[in-house]
């Protein structure tokens, strides 16, 4: 077992309503540190040939496309590194690791798609083949809405769950008792979704999960690699996020809305987590698609 207490780890801008999301953008450079998460993530990259993937243990040099499975809260991330391309093809699905429950994964059915996501807590690098068969279909994604785009993701799981030539990628596998499943964590967590727009203070939260202020301090930073202040923050910018695309809203009105009270606070903020401004988000980040 290993562990991930000295990697970022992400707020995904997915609710707990949400089935998927879909980021599609085309950029030139690769700015997200190595982080993990708890939702699962489909990554597919095209034109970007000599870039360097992290996957928990694994390092390797990609080639000029490729797609990989990533399971709940293994470390991953890409790197520029030798590529060259100025016009990087990155299509990044996240969904929620209960969104498919036990009980419809134990119908024959969906067995392929069960045994996948066992899987993919080494991380799965599917084939250059089944990779380039498939754009098409990850291209389409992001301009599908509703149902159709619900069961075309489920589609694609089972037709990846069927491909051949996967390989996995990591002999590090992750301890789920430290992460977000434990719970007071998730009374932490589900709180904190609730009311992350108010005023929350750390007494508030210690309360919630029956804890001193010095314990639960102790705890969040244990849970999370965070302080209490930077972890509400994250989700704040999470959901910021998310609205700066999906929302026809000024990047103040997204701001308060988000539970920042000061807007330069928020733009101080926004660009300590993401890199960039909040309106170069917005441009960056316009392929964004979800379910509710």
């Amino acid at each position: 077992m290993g562990t991930t207490k000295n990697f970022y780890r992400e707020i995904a801008p997915l609710a707990s309503s949400d089935s998927f999301l879909v980021f599609d953008r085309v950029k030139d450079s690769f700015d997200f540190p190595v982080h993990y998460h708890p939702e699962f993530e489909i990554n597919f990259i095209l034109n970007g040939k000599g870039v360097k993937r992290v996957v928990g243990d694994n390092i390797e040099e990609i080639d000029n496309v490729e797609l990989v499975l990533i399971g709940p809260n293994l470390y991953h991330g890409w790197e520029l590194n030798k590529c060259t391309s100025k016009k990087i093809h990155e299509i990044t699905i996240q969904f929620h690791n209960d969104l498919f429950h036990e009980s419809l994964l134990s119908r024959r059915i969906m067995n392929p798609i069960r045994d996948m996501f066992n899987r993919s807590i080494h991380g799965i690098l599917f084939s250059k083949k089944t990779a380039e068969e498939l754009t098409p279909r990850l291209v389409r994604l992001s301009k599908l809405d509703g149902m159709d785009y619900f069961l075309e993701i489920t589609s694609l799981l089972y037709d990846l769950a069927n491909s051949r030539n996967q390989r996995l990628l990591s002999t590090y596998t992750v301890d789920y008792d430290t992460f977000d499943d434990y719970d007071k964590m998730k009374l932490v967590y589900e709180y904190v979704q609730k009311h992350f727009a108010e005023k929350i203070t750390l007494e508030d939260v210690a309360n919630v999960a029956s804890m001193s202020i010095i314990s639960f301090n102790r705890f969040i930073k244990k849970r999370t690699g965070k302080t209490f202040v930077n972890y509400i923050n994250d989700i704040r910018i999470g959901y910021a996020a998310r609205w700066l695309v999906e929302k026809d809203m000024s990047v103040s009105e997204v701001a308060f809305k988000s539970g920042f009270n000061n807007i330069a606070n928020f733009n101080r903020s926004f660009k300590a987590t993401k890199n960039c401004t909040p309106s170069q988000y917005r441009e960056d980040f316009s392929g964004l698609k979800r379910i509710l």
